[in-house]
C-alpha cells in the first residue's frame, strides 16, 4: 500500500510539472505574435516573409525586368536587382543584409556562381551569413537566381 501511494504523488508530481511546463511554454507562445509581410503580388497564395518574435523567414524572391516582364539580359543585373528586392523585404521588418543567419540560392546555371558571388559579397558590411547555391534548372520564368533565408535581429 505504501509503494501505491507513493506512485499516485510522483505520477501527481508529474503531471503537475507538465502541466505548469506547458503553460509557461504556451504562454511564451502567445506573447510571440507572428507579423506577415505581405508578397508584392497578392493573388500569389504566400507571403513575402513571416517574423516570429526576433526571427524572420523569407519566402524565395527572384525579380523579372519590369520593362519586358522578363529575366534581365544581364545575368550580373539580375542578381543585383534580386538582391534589391531581398533587401527591401527585410527593410519592411526592420533589418538589413547583416541580419541574415542563413541563405539559400537557386540558380539554374552554376557556371554564374562567381556572377552571383560578386555582387552578393558587397552587400554585406560584416560577416556572411551562412549559405547554400544549388543548381536547381529550370526556376519560375526563365530567372536565373532565386533566393531565400532567414535572418534575427540584432
Amino acid at each position: 500500500m505504501t509503494i501505491h501511494k507513493r506512485s499516485l504523488t510522483i505520477s501527481i508530481l508529474v503531471v503537475g510539472l507538465g502541466a505548469l511546463l506547458w503553460a509557461s511554454f504556451a504562454a511564451g507562445q502567445a506573447t510571440t505574435a507572428r507579423r506577415f509581410i505581405p508578397g508584392a503580388r497578392p493573388e500569389l497564395p504566400f507571403s513575402q516573409a513571416v517574423q516570429l518574435g526576433d526571427t524572420l523567414y523569407l519566402s524565395g524572391d527572384g525579380v523579372l525586368d519590369p520593362a519586358t516582364n522578363k529575366p534581365y539580359a544581364d545575368p550580373a543585373t539580375e542578381a543585383a536587382e534580386v538582391l534589391n528586392s531581398f533587401g527591401r523585404t527585410l527593410g519592411k521588418a526592420g533589418m538589413t543584409m547583416d541580419d541574415l543567419v542563413y541563405v539559400t540560392i537557386y540558380c539554374s546555371d552554376l557556371s554564374l556562381y562567381k556572377t552571383f558571388n560578386d555582387v552578393y559579397r558587397t552587400r554585406f558590411k560584416k560577416e556572411f551569413p551562412a549559405r547554400a547555391f544549388i543548381g536547381a534548372g529550370d526556376l519560375l520564368f526563365g530567372m536565373r537566381f532565386e533566393i531565400q533565408g532567414i535572418a534575427v535581429k540584432r
